[in-house]
C-alpha cells in the first residue's frame, strides 16, 4: 500500500514540475515578445554608413554559410560579416552598419577592425 502512495506522490510531483517548466517558458517568451515590440517602436541607435564599437556576444551562421559575429550597441543587435577566424566571444570590434533588417530591430554590418 505504501508503494502506491509513493508512486502517486511521485506522479504528482512530476506533473507539478512539468507545469512549472511550461509556465516559466511562457513567461520568458512573453518577455522576449515585449522586448521585440519595444525595439520596433524606438529609433535605432545606429546609422547606416557609421562605424560602431561593441563586444562580440556570440557567433551564428549566415544563410550563406558564413560565420557572423553578433553584438549589441545600446541594446540594438548588429550582425557583423567578414569577421576574421581568430575572433572570439568577448572580443571588441569596430563594424560599419550596412543596412537595417525588417522592422529595423537589428542591422547588418561589416567588420572593420579589432579594438
Amino acid at each position: 500500500m505504501e508503494y502506491i502512495w509513493l508512486a502517486a506522490g511521485g506522479g504528482v510531483s512530476i506533473v507539478l514540475l512539468a507545469l512549472m517548466g511550461l509556465w516559466r517558458r511562457s513567461s520568458d517568451e512573453h518577455q522576449s515578445h515585449r522586448a521585440h515590440e519595444a525595439a520596433q517602436e524606438r529609433e535605432p541607435p545606429v546609422e547606416i554608413g557609421e562605424t560602431y564599437e561593441f563586444g562580440v556576444t556570440e557567433f551564428t551562421d549566415h544563410h550563406s554559410g558564413e560565420r557572423v559575429a553578433v553584438g549589441k550597441v545600446e541594446g540594438f543587435v548588429l550582425f557583423t560579416e567578414d569577421v576574421p577566424g581568430s575572433l572570439d566571444e568577448g572580443d571588441v570590434v569596430r563594424a560599419k552598419v550596412l543596412s537595417f533588417n525588417q522592422g529595423r530591430t537589428s542591422a547588418d554590418a561589416t567588420f572593420v577592425e579589432t579594438s
